[in-house]
């Protein structure tokens, strides 16, 4: 049974102008409820203007298709064109925001001469747009994809801008204004989030990539950007252990199915930055799920060894600490004690990063992996993408093993190859019944729909990156990385400092931002994997903290931003059958930010237990400093909370 479906679905053909308009050469879509349009005119090439409430916000020039012999989008000759409405509900296998989704959008198809189409979709949330096509051929080369994004006014955008296209998209975000980025300027990952300096929020992104790269943008000089793609490799040379050097690149960006549906570019318009953080058009636009029967994909908790060096210590260790098989046997314990349904074992549980066949002897991997059923805790074992791809029955034997998920890492590239290995990796994995997180990785862009079996993507500037990562950029994650899908973020330090007084490495790693931020992060993140990166050792000495982060959810029925302000603050609750958690983050800008939350989403005539930690009063120097209270309340109530810079505040209302 496919979890992820349709139902009650109302599908009409429409000619009302309410909903599309038709003059000349120009055609027009609006949202359900009137307040988006997408205007599309056909002359020379293919352009279409983008507004809200009338208010013009992007004109999207030349969409267009270069293919071998031909160029798709030139001189375009519209021979039919199709209006829809569509009305449905989506119930993701993975809920990460929501258990059940409306998804109710118009739809206009616009065919042309030579064997292809374009479709727009008009949500409530957003505008997409993609390229279908039916052509004789076996295959088409596609030498590139046409898309220039023109900016009415001078908007600032907010993105990661790698060096050149072997990126993990893990670049710090950059603030620049739309008429300062020059050609000869860093390109963008996607997505990108542009404000408009008016009260719109725009967040550009792809849903529904297959069998093709990922598209990156650059600034064209003109107050605009356009797209840049990297191109199919051909040649590969050594790179080490884990990846391989591109020695020769195609002159072409994809070679695929001359009949099929090309990825979809898609925009959140968001008048209140809270809807940012609430969109579902990655799910909207993305495939269902093709699992039979999911039900044994488990998301959930992890305790992850690396980032404090699987070193535990104190009285109850009496044994050296390691990659070996105690300190996992102490691992496998923790998790049990406290509800943690898997460990990861990262590098070192092989006894090569070249052979997934051959355990490291000091770990005894098969023992940890009994271990751990008798204790009802899973294993996760750690490859790189380069050993996978070079032993591709190890999903086969990882399953007779009893292991339960992958970890695989270094991709650090988005070309057609990479993507379809993703895509290959997926399907094989699915094939026997183990789950997967991309480490090292770009950003999610609708595969983990199709196959459930993703439980998260790294693609982000994590807590590995101990001083690297800090809520200046983190602030940014909820509206922009982890609003297209899950997120390994890696959370959960219990070494908690101030920008200004930080010092720590490996194994007494530490993290920036106060102790209630790091457990708020268990709540505004969004990941199917959640990793509790610290040491059970540290954990046992924070008991009520541990106890708070070990009963969050990853996964949701509801989801409401109580309070949002793109960079500087984000207040999120969410909600598991009866029980709603609060999270709240915020930057380094202000010394104190007080926060009025209004208990507007609890149901009425009942009265809450809410159990709440909260930023001590000398939190903003000594960010181990926090509070753990419990008060009641009710629908209609008001609370203040005060954050201290870089600080945060987690609840759970029972």
């Amino acid at each position: 049974m496919k979890l992820r479906y349709f139902k009650n679905i109302t599908l009409v053909l429409l000619c009302m102008a309410s909903l599309t308009s038709y003059a000349g050469n120009t055609l027009s879509v609006k949202s359900p409820d009137g307040k988006l349009k997408v205007q599309i005119s056909l002359d020379k090439d293919i352009s279409c203007n983008i507004s809200s409430d009338d208010h013009d916000l992007l004109t999207c020039n030349r969409l267009g298709l270069e293919l071998e012999n031909s160029y798709l989008g030139i001189n375009p000759r519209l021979t039919r064109s199709k209006v829809r409405s569509f009305n449905s509900q989506i119930t993701p296998v993975i809920p990460l925001k929501y258990s059940s989704i409306s998804n109710d959008y118009n739809e206009l198809i616009l065919s042309f001469k030579g064997g292809y189409s374009l479709e727009f979709r008009a949500y409530n949330e957003g505008i997409a747009y993609r390229f279908v096509t039916t052509l004789k051929d076996k295959s088409l080369f596609v030498i590139n994809e046409s898309f220039n994004l023109h900016f009415p006014l001078d908007y600032t955008l907010h993105l990661q801008q790698p060096g050149n296209f072997k990126t993990a998209y893990e670049e710090a975000y950059t603030h620049l204004k739309s008429s300062e980025w020059k050609e000869r300027d860093k390109m963008s990952t996607l997505p990108i989030l542009i404000d408009t300096s008016s009260a719109y929020k725009i967040l550009f992104a792809e849903a529904n990539v297959s069998d093709y790269p990922r598209m990156f943008v650059k600034g064209d000089g003109k107050n605009g950007v356009e797209s840049i793609f990297p191109k199919v490799p051909l040649e590969f040379g050594e790179d080490g252990d884990r990846s391989l050097k591109i020695l020769k690149e195609a002159e072409y960006i994809a070679h695929t199915s001359s009949t099929r549906e090309f990825p979809w570019r898609y925009f959140v318009i968001a008048d209140r930055d809270e809807k940012l953080i609430e969109n579902t058009m990655s799910c909207k636009l993305s495939p269902s799920s093709i699992i039979d029967d999911p039900s044994w994909i488990k998301p959930g908790q992890a305790s992850w060894e690396w980032w404090n060096e699987a070193s535990p210590y104190g009285a109850d260790v009496n044994f050296v600490s390691g990659y070996n098989l105690d300190t996992y046997k102490y691992y496998i314990d923790f998790a049990a004690k406290f509800g943690i349904p898997y460990i990861i074992m990262d590098e070192g549980w092989a006894l090569s990063t070249t052979d997934p066949y051959t355990p490291n002897p000091e770990v005894d991997v098969h023992e940890i992996i009994r271990y751990g059923k008798e204790k009802n805790v899973g294993v996760v074992l750690w490859l790189t993408w380069l050993t996978v791809e070079n032993n591709f029955d190890l999903f086969k034997t990882f399953q007779t093993w009893g292991v339960k998920g992958v970890k695989i890492d270094f991709m650090d590239r988005s070309d057609q190859w990479m993507v379809n290995f993703y895509e290959r990796v997926a399907q094989e994995a699915a094939k026997h019944k183990l789950f997967v997180d991309f480490h090292g990785s770009f950003t999610p862009a609708g595969l983990e729909y199709k196959y459930p079996n993703i439980l998260s993507y790294e693609g982000v500037r994590g807590m590995e990156q101990m001083q690297g990562c800090y809520p200046d950029n983190s602030l940014f994650f909820p509206f922009i990385r982890n609003a297209v899908g899950a997120m390994d973020y890696t959370p959960g330090a219990m070494f908690s400092m101030q920008p200004d007084r930080y010092s720590a490495q490996r194994p007494n790693s530490g993290s920036i931002g106060t102790r209630a931020y790091q457990m708020a992060l268990f709540v505004v993140f969004e990941s199917g994997l959640q990793m509790l990166a610290d040491n059970p050792t540290l954990y046992y000495r924070n008991e009520d903290c541990t106890k708070f982060i070990t009963q969050v959810p990853v996964t949701w029925d509801e989801t409401k931003a109580l309070m949002a302000e793109i960079g500087q603050v984000a207040v999120v609750a969410k909600r598991k059958n009866s029980q709603w958690f609060i999270g709240g983050i915020t930057n380094d800008s202000k010394p104190t930010r007080e926060l009025i939350l209004h208990f507007d989403f609890l149901d009425e005539d009942k009265t809450y237990t809410m159990t709440y930690f909260e930023d001590g009063i000398n939190a903003g120097l000594q960010a181990m400093d926090y509070r753990k209270k419990e008060i009641q309340v009710k629908k209609g109530d008001s609370f203040t909370v005060t954050l201290v810079r870089n600080g945060g505040f987690a609840a759970v209302l029972e």
